[in-house]
């Protein structure tokens, strides 16, 4: 099927943003706008056949350049979190942007979020490439970073995401889509019955203010064990100094450095029976469980998105790896090229 590119309004600084929506034979549809590379909405069925829109959002580009949780974008040039934003490469000293507490998150003051993107239909691969170009110097990172990201919805109900990236001086580069997903509907309520199954001996745990201790913990009799399905409400109020540090999960989960496409978790709504699979070349995912979502927010159609009201599972690199020597590598030279990809497979039981 084509894809169909619709003008979506203008964003907050005045500009015209576009949105393109996915459609494949089963009826799945994604729709994406080119503000933020943000995902607008996934339409997808439950056992019986009715469809729902599984992921938390706003109506309007304008809505999506405010203060918000980062529905659905591509976060960069720096996913999650630098401590005290600052950092040392090849010996130079860098100050980034201080934006969440004392830290530095999701690329800064106007990270790749609240960026317009130039969008290229990819009929023949029902999908639509974003381009971008963050200039030497945007947000105080070094180097030109020309970045790609690809989706693509396939027959196989599965929107891949891939992820590429160039610079003419060493920089970092920590790529993530941050979707929240609520598989009974956007507009239900919280996802504390939903079966979550993370494929993860080990986390990172964090400092008060989420930076990491340095420390890789092992889930086992903790928590943090999802390795086999369990309920995210069933112990996200257990009296756990990382829970009580995040009121809730907000925790890397490692996955091993092979750089091949890996599956990370699996998510089950019993009720709706919709499930969604995470697959990744990353190293880590975080999971975190809307816990900063205050019961105040007004999302799509009006509704007021509830305390937990959706889940991420952002793959990517660890926190603070710049600052954390024995972390996976998020350093990008000249010469090199950055390549991710993740995939997320609906289907319904």
């Amino acid at each position: 099927m084509n894809v169909k590119k619709t003008a979506f309004g203008m964003n907050g600084f005045g500009e015209p943003v576009d949105c393109f929506t996915l459609t494949n034979a089963t009826g799945l549809r994604v729709r994406i706008m080119n503000h933020g590379g943000v995902i607008l909405s996934i339409e997808m069925p439950d056992r019986q056949g009715k469809l729902a829109d599984i992921v938390l959002g706003h109506d309007t580009a304008e809505e999506y350049t405010a203060d918000t949780p980062y529905f659905g974008c591509i976060a960069g040039r720096v996913a999650n979190r630098i401590n005290k934003g600052h950092f040392t490469l090849d010996g130079t000293d860098y100050q980034l942007a201080v934006n969440n507490g004392s830290n530095h998150l999701h690329g800064g003051e106007r990270g790749f979020d609240k960026r317009v993107w130039t969008a290229t239909v990819l009929d023949a691969q029902n999908g639509v490439r974003l381009e971008l170009l963050s200039p030497d110097g945007e947000e105080n990172y070094p180097g030109n970073l020309s970045v790609s990201v690809t989706y693509t919805l396939t027959e196989k109900n599965e929107l891949k995401i891939r992820y590429e990236a160039e610079t003419d001086r060493p920089t970092l580069v920590n790529l993530t889509n941050h979707s929240y997903f609520n598989l009974a509907g956007h507009d239900t309520g919280d996802c504390g019955e939903h079966e979550l199954t993370l494929y993860a001996d080990t986390f990172v745990p964090t400092h008060a203010n989420s930076i990491p201790t340095g420390e890789i913990r092992p889930v086992s009799n903790t928590p943090f064990d999802f390795r086999s399905a369990t309920l995210i409400g069933e112990r996200i109020d257990a009296d756990d100094e990382q829970l009580n540090f995040a009121r809730g999960y907000d925790h890397t989960y490692c996955l091993g450095t092979t750089g091949e496409l890996t599956l990370a978790a699996r998510v089950v709504d019993p009720h709706s029976g919709r499930v969604l699979e995470a697959f990744t070349t990353e190293p880590g995912v975080q999971f975190y469980s809307g816990n900063f979502l205050e019961g105040n927010m007004r999302g799509k159609g009006g509704f007021i998105y509830p305390f937990r009201g959706g889940f991420c599972l952002e793959t990517q690199h660890w926190p603070d790896s710049p600052n954390q020597p024995t972390f996976p590598n998020t350093i990008l030279r000249p010469g090199e090229t950055f390549t991710s990809e993740t995939v997320y497979r609906f289907s319904a039981e």
